[in-house]
């Protein structure tokens, strides 16, 4: 007998919310609750074998060719497990093509890129670096700063004032955590004007303004510079359509770098990589002393305010303030109520 399959776009197993594609077991019948039909979900869900799923409405079902869906249960059955070494590999490669994104911004090859992640894993640090050796390097040659960083809730005027002071071809400004111009329209119209394609980058500021006047900008202007965005928000995942539309227009502008770090085990895989590195030294708590830190976060890690290299400079000073009472110091100023 020939095998059959559902695409269920909505439905529910006792709590759980179920959506996708499985085998066919029983089509649609009617209970006590309702519709439900009979699946086999043992591909997508470790441990389970024929469910029933209910349905709020039939129109929520709809048979799927045999071919295309073994294609689509393929892909997720032959899925391999990510290990630890796999891990840590793919999140050292995000920050090194972060590294090396900015390396293209600054030599004006890429004229934009945005770069989201959570907070506290050093999104950060590896564009400043790039900047402060960049001004180094324009400093030697007798010229002044070429990058300015953004930090903070910005207006859209304060938006145009920056950007008509950063505007030549070699300067580069870092908007770092200032979101606020990711949710005004306003500021997204001339943002998208900064990245566009074309040969010449022109903007301009039609309303009166005594601070432009007062500054001598004018209202108009071409921008030659290239913008770097870094933010704790995903693009991909904003709710409002409107600001949506407006941000996938920047993606499409710009290069985007999504360090996939959602998970707290690679918050904490990133924390060792950087200790690793060199972080603590300064502390010269050794590598055991390092390690008893890390350790102690992961022991704590659902009662701490946040997981990232910032508390990990939080819990190491209490450390080296109160070598023999930093831990109960650490759970009274760094974690929340039990």
């Amino acid at each position: 007998m020939e095998k059959k399959y559902v695409s269920i776009k909505s439905g529910k197993y006792r709590n759980a919310k179920i959506s996708g594609v499985f085998p066919l077991v029983k089509d649609v019948s009617f209970g006590k609750k309702g519709a439900f039909i009979t699946v086999d979900a043992s591909n997508q869900f470790a441990g389970l074998g024929n469910i029933r799923v209910l349905l709020n409405d039939v129109n929520n079902v709809e048979h799927v060719d045999a071919v295309i869906a073994e294609a689509e249960l393929g892909n997720k059955v032959d899925a391999v497990e990510e290990t630890r070494e796999d891990a840590i590999t793919r999140i050292r490669r995000r920050f090194d093509i972060l590294q090396e994104m900015t390396r293209a911004v600054i030599k004006g090859t890429v004229r934009g890129l945005i770069l989201s992640g959570p907070p506290g894993v050093g999104k950060s640090f590896g564009v400043e670096t790039e900047m402060e050796k960049y001004d180094m390097f324009n400093k030697l040659k007798g010229k002044g700063p070429k990058t300015e960083i953004v930090k903070g809730a910005m207006t859209p005027i304060g938006l145009y004032q920056t950007l008509y002071m950063n505007s030549n071809k070699g300067d580069v400004i870092v908007f770092d955590d200032c979101d606020s111009v990711l949710f005004d329209e306003v500021c997204l119209n001339m943002l998208k004007a900064v990245l566009d394609s074309g040969k010449k980058r022109t903007i301009s500021w039609k309303s009166e303004s005594v601070a432009l006047r007062r500054e001598g900008i004018p209202d108009r202007f071409e921008f030659q510079g290239s913008a770097i965005f870094i933010s704790n928000v995903s693009f991909e995942s904003v709710k409002s359509k409107k600001i949506r539309d407006h941000l996938e227009a920047l993606m499409s502008r710009c290069h985007y770098i999504d360090l996939e770090m959602d998970k707290v085990t690679d918050k904490f895989l990133r924390i060792e990589q950087i200790v690793g590195d060199g972080m603590l030294d300064e502390y010269e708590f050794g590598a055991d002393g390092n390690k008893e830190i890390i350790d102690f976060m992961l022991e704590k890690s659902a009662r701490l305010r946040e997981i990232s290299l910032r508390m990990v400079l939080k819990v190491a000073d209490l450390r080296k303030m109160s070598p023999k009472t930093w831990k109960e110091l650490a759970e009274s100023t760094c974690m929340k109520r039990a």
